[in-house]
């Protein structure tokens, strides 16, 4: 039994990185945005199923995503959503996290922005083939990023995207369609 109990401690501690005491005005939303992780990630270390929280409650705040990683997310929204509405980056955002979570797609932000297919002659994602990815990402882009995070795990499911105007490659056309914002198509 001890065995077990020392197993489990094992694989859900390094998932907790600190505790945050509630303070009035808090909301679950607010504190996930603060420390860079989701809603439902931030629910389920504290098992939670409701948003109600109480000042002078402690909460375990999951590991978030690295500065290094927003910011890379940062510069392919930028790159790819650029003249595009918000809404349109934080589903960009979301789709390079939603990949991060499936199980067809590298478990890592710098993994699924950087795949390639066929040997390096497809990339996932144009902006890393053409370099767009290097230039530095805007306040905007940043910020869809941590709305993203923020609402991890609860928007529709897209792992894909794209222009219809200018996809090259039309066996995406077949995915499910997800919703339409601006000039892109997301589906899964």
């Amino acid at each position: 039994m001890l065995t077990v109990i020392a197993s489990a401690c094992f694989f859900v501690m390094p998932t907790i990185s600190n505790a945050y005491t509630v303070k009035s005005g808090d909301s679950l939303w607010k504190i996930a945005r603060q420390n860079g992780v989701s809603v439902l990630s931030l629910q389920n270390a504290n098992n939670r199923s409701s948003s109600i929280i109480y000042p002078g409650e402690n909460l375990l705040i999951p590991h978030a995503v690295s500065a290094s990683d927003k910011q890379l997310m940062a510069k392919l929204v930028h790159a790819e959503a650029k003249g595009e509405p918000y809404a349109g980056k934080v589903a960009v955002a979301t789709v390079i996290l939603n990949r991060v979570d499936h199980k067809d797609f590298p478990n890592s932000v710098a993994g699924v922005i950087y795949e390639t297919y066929e040997n390096g002659a497809y990339y996932a994602f144009s902006p890393v083939k053409d370099g767009a990815i290097n230039q530095p990402a805007d306040a905007e882009s940043m910020r869809a990023v941590n709305e993203a995070i923020a609402f991890r795990g609860q928007g529709q499911g897209s792992i894909f995207f794209y222009n219809p105007d200018t996809a090259v490659n039309k066996w995406i056309t077949n995915r499910q369609v997800t919703i339409k914002i601006g000039n892109h198509v997301f589906a899964k």
